[in-house]
């Protein structure tokens, strides 16, 4: 999460408003990439083609390989996440079902007191979002790509969903 973290303090810094509170939670980290994690792209494309890597980063549920030895054993021994069980890999529907609750809990909570909410995250937790509150398909939500450093912005109906989004250039 630090590249979002920095994100967020520029975003505050430039608009002048380093005053909000901010909040920062696991349930938004990026998606466990498992046995991916810390590889190389090319490499990885050049081992296992480009095809099954393809499936393992953007389908919605296919899962990476296991994440093992001491990756893993350094995620799960990081007193961050001292109290959940670290997976060993997500899909983006994993990735979905940990975002959710986060939502659900917090976010919204925040908007149904007539907040407005900046997210600063990373592509999958965000895509999981979109997902979540527009109804894409699989499919769909498989191939919406999120510009980096590129706002979306969102208004939402009564419902929570989205009803226009644009992204800021």
């Amino acid at each position: 999460m630090q590249r979002a973290i920095r994100t967020l303090w520029m975003v505050l810094e430039e608009s002048d408003q380093m005053w909000l509170p901010v909040e920062k939670h696991w349930r938004l980290n990026e998606r466990h990439y498992g046995g991916l994690q810390g590889l190389n792209k090319q490499e990885t494309k050049d081992k296992y083609g480009e095809d099954q890597v393809f499936q393992w980063r953007r389908s919605y549920a296919t899962l990476p390989p296991e994440a093992q030895g001491e990756f893993q054993e350094a995620q799960e021994n990081d007193r961050r996440y001292k109290d959940i069980e670290v997976p060993k890999g997500e899909a983006l529907k994993h990735c979905l079902d940990r975002v959710q609750p986060y939502w659900d809990e917090v976010i919204k909570t925040q908007l149904k007191k007539g907040g407005n909410v900046l997210i600063a995250a990373h592509g999958n937790s965000l895509r999981a979002l979109v997902k979540l509150l527009t109804g894409m398909s699989e499919e769909e939500i498989t191939k919406f790509e999120f510009a980096t450093g590129v706002p979306l912005i969102c208004d939402l109906d009564e419902n929570y969903m989205i009803q226009k989004k644009e992204w800021l250039d």
